[in-house]
Formats: C-alpha cells, sequence, structure tokens
C-alpha cells in the first residue's frame, strides 16, 4: 500500500497561503499564484532592506549639505574641515544636529571652517633628474 501526503501538502500549502493572507484575488487563495506572489515580494523585502540603508544616507547628506550651505559652506568643505579638525561625528547625527539644534551645527561649521583656514600645507618632493 502506498503512502499518502494529503497532510504534508495541505501543510506546505497552508504555510504559503497563510504568508499570503490579505494578497488581493487568486494571490491570496491559490496556492501556485500565493507562492509566486510571495516570493516576489521577499525578494523586494531582501532588497529593499539594503536600499533603505541608501535611502537614509542620502537624506542625511542633502540635510547636511543644507545646513552647510547656510553657514556658507559645501558638503565636501563642511566634511573636510570637520576631519581636519579632528571632529568624528557621523552623518546620521549631523543631520540631526542640522535639524534641530541649528546653534550647535553652526558652531561646528565654524570649526571646520576655522580646520581649513589653517590647514598646514604640504610639499611634494621634486622628483629626481636621471641623467
Amino acid at each position: 500500500m502506498r503512502t499518502r501526503s494529503g497532510t504534508t501538502t495541505r501543510r506546505r500549502h497552508k504555510k504559503w497561503l497563510k504568508m499570503a493572507k490579505g494578497y488581493w484575488g487568486l494571490r491570496g487563495t491559490a496556492f501556485r499564484r500565493a507562492k509566486e506572489t510571495v516570493i516576489r515580494a521577499l525578494n523586494f523585502a531582501y532588497r529593499d532592506r539594503r536600499q533603505r540603508k541608501r535611502d537614509f544616507r542620502r537624506w542625511w547628506v542633502v540635510r547636511i549639505n543644507a545646513a552647510a550651505r547656510l553657514n556658507g559652506l559645501r558638503y565636501n568643505e563642511l566634511m573636510y574641515g570637520l576631519k581636519l579638525a579632528g571632529i568624528t561625528l557621523n552623518r546620521k547625527v549631523l543631520a540631526e544636529l542640522a535639524v534641530n539644534d541649528p546653534e550647535a551645527f553652526t558652531a561646528l561649521a565654524a570649526k571646520a571652517k576655522e580646520a581649513l583656514t589653517n590647514k598646514p600645507t604640504v610639499t611634494l618632493p621634486i622628483a629626481p633628474q636621471w641623467d
């Protein structure tokens, strides 16, 4: 006598249909359509968890740049000036300061400006002349 897999199949189908709950039409009720849709949704979720990190960084840079320009600097000048001044704040914190505490951001921009003006000049060695 052969073994029948009714309970195993039903359990597997119910697992996918549970994940597809709330989908429109056959996407939420028919096993094959539900499974296709859930796999697609999971792929989007995986991709967009990484995309969200990029989006946040982009928003932070835009906010920092806007605040920097209010203080007479460009974004790259501000970041380089902060690096020269030894101030190691990440972009998330800088963006938060730019929005919620403009006075503190202005103080940081002033430090960056000062570090840029007092930047030590680097002289490159002259290449030897070969005969």
